[in-house]
């Protein structure tokens, strides 16, 4: 039994050097510049006269489509749409880059209900003070809007990112060599599903757990951060 896990192991550990780091870390960042751009469209309500003003709410009207379809349907669903629907109207994709959009946009349509959520935690007076001292709204946003939000949106965040890379497992479905299915490989070869799926899962155990590791230290900093603004 030892000897199958020690000689697995490279392998699985390559795997996810290759592709389950990268494909989380990559669609997290994507995805949490899409989450960030989507709270604050659905969030603000800048003064564009009558002209612009119902072009704004067109496009919050897409912008919420979006967030409701992504979070009304399983990640694998569209996993699937975007690998193997898409070809059927002219769009081949590449595994990889199909897994990092459908990642991406998944983690976007979250973790933007996180961000608008801690947006709008902060308290309304905050950002007319702001107004009556002569602060324009990216500056209001920049120096006091987002870090108290984001105080609030770490811990969901984290946790958030956490599942993500639990998730990556699903690349699997569309032929990407990611942890998941190098061990699906090597089982078929060793005869030992059992093993290989426990060696897997403990892999990811001690992945994630050091990512929760790096979570509470990161909150433990913007607590001290905020404190000392405060002080």
């Amino acid at each position: 039994m030892l000897e199958i896990i020690t000689s697995s192991l490279p392998s699985l550990l390559s795997a996810m050097l290759k592709f389950t780091i990268p494909l989380s870390l990559i669609s997290f960042a994507i995805g949490m510049v899409i989450a960030f751009l989507v709270a604050l469209i659905r969030t603000l309500n800048p003064n564009f006269g009558p002209v612009g003003k119902p072009l704004w709410l067109i496009l919050r009207a897409v912008i919420s489509f979006y967030v409701w379809a992504f979070r009304s349907t399983p990640l694998l669903v569209q996993l699937f749409i975007i690998f193997f629907g898409l070809p059927s109207v002219g769009i081949k994709l590449a595994p990889f880059v199909a897994a990092l959009i459908g990642f991406s946009l998944n983690m976007g349509a979250y973790g933007s209900e996180t961000i608008r959520a801690a947006l709008l935690s902060v308290n309304q007076e905050q950002w007319e003070a702001a107004y009556t001292l002569g602060f324009s709204t990216p500056q209001t946003l920049w120096h006091f809007i987002i870090p108290q939000a984001l105080r609030t949106a770490l811990p969901p965040l984290s946790n958030e990112f956490i599942g993500l890379v639990k998730d990556t497992s699903l690349a699997s479905t569309i032929t990407i060599a990611e942890m998941f299915q190098v061990s699906q490989q090597i089982a078929a070869q060793n005869f030992e599903p059992l093993l290989m799926y426990v060696e897997v899962a403990a892999l990811y155990a001690v992945l994630c757990s050091i990512l929760n590791v790096l979570q509470h230290y990161l909150e433990k900093r913007s607590s001290q951060y905020l404190k000392g603004a405060a002080d």
